[in-house]
């Protein structure tokens, strides 16, 4: 019983909760036999049940005061081509395995973002092709198609003094004439000071998960990885040779 309460409640409070319930349950540690340990069991169970809806009661949900609305201040300009190309973004997935995707951060109270991060991406990536010209209306239509994994979004771990925004993802970039693809790795951090009353730290979390994103997309929408990925890939459309003209027979 006493490993249970370890495990449960850790080793500093666990020997007390134990005393605690078997003077409860008017037994000693030498006097706790298994049937009145059926007792005490009973007695952990309840306190375990008191602490899981504790945990629970304090979990934050979304409102209207703790969301915020990320979103590029102005779109990224692209990088040119040698030629004028179409990009199409195709499927955007969420590849971090964060249960709640959309919670940036935890303590007083949360912030959560108004929107999954996979629709930030594509929102994001989309407006900034779509700026510079390089936007496919389609699939069919297009000379490359983008996929995206994204890996992270949101705020990592710092040192307990200032927020750190980071975005991380990877697109496919693949050509659907010839079916060859190449991988592009990007990412983009962002550093903020910690502020102390509730509306400046949404203004700081806000502020440096947009200058993380931006930066992330301009890494790969300028970057030299997306100029060498196109290079490799493109094939320019085949013009056809004409025929060459039949010399006329030889009159005899």
């Amino acid at each position: 019983m006493y490993f249970f309460a370890r495990a449960a409640f850790g080793s500093d409070c666990s020997a007390t909760l134990f005393r605690i319930v078997s003077l409860q349950a008017g037994l000693t540690e030498a006097q706790l036999n298994p049937r009145r340990a059926l007792h005490v069991a009973g007695w952990f169970a309840a306190l375990s049940a008191i602490v899981c809806l504790n945990a629970i009661a304090d979990e934050p949900k979304p409102t209207p005061g703790n969301t915020v609305h990320v979103e590029l201040s102005e779109p990224v300009k692209p990088q040119t081509f040698a030629r004028g190309l179409k990009f199409f973004v195709g499927d955007v997935t969420d590849r971090s395995g964060n249960a709640q995707p959309m919670l940036v951060l935890r303590p007083r109270g949360g912030i959560f973002l108004d929107r999954a991060p996979v629709e930030i991406m594509r929102e994001g990536l989309t407006t900034c092709l779509k700026s510079a010209d390089l936007l496919a209306p389609d699939r069919e239509s297009a000379d490359f198609i983008l996929a995206i994994y994204l890996f992270h979004f949101g705020l990592s771990d710092s040192s307990g003094m200032d927020f750190f925004g980071k975005v991380e993802f990877a697109a496919v970039v693949k050509n659907p004439k010839t079916g060859k693809s190449e991988q592009v790795q990007s990412s983009g951090t962002s550093i903020a000071g910690v502020a102390v009353r509730k509306k400046n730290i949404q203004k700081n979390v806000l502020e440096n998960i947009n200058n993380a994103f931006g930066d992330a997309l301009r890494n790969f929408l300028r970057g030299e990885k997306l100029r060498n990925a196109v290079s490799a890939l493109d094939v320019p459309a085949e013009t056809k040779t004409p025929p060459a003209a039949e010399k006329p027979l030889m009159q005899r």
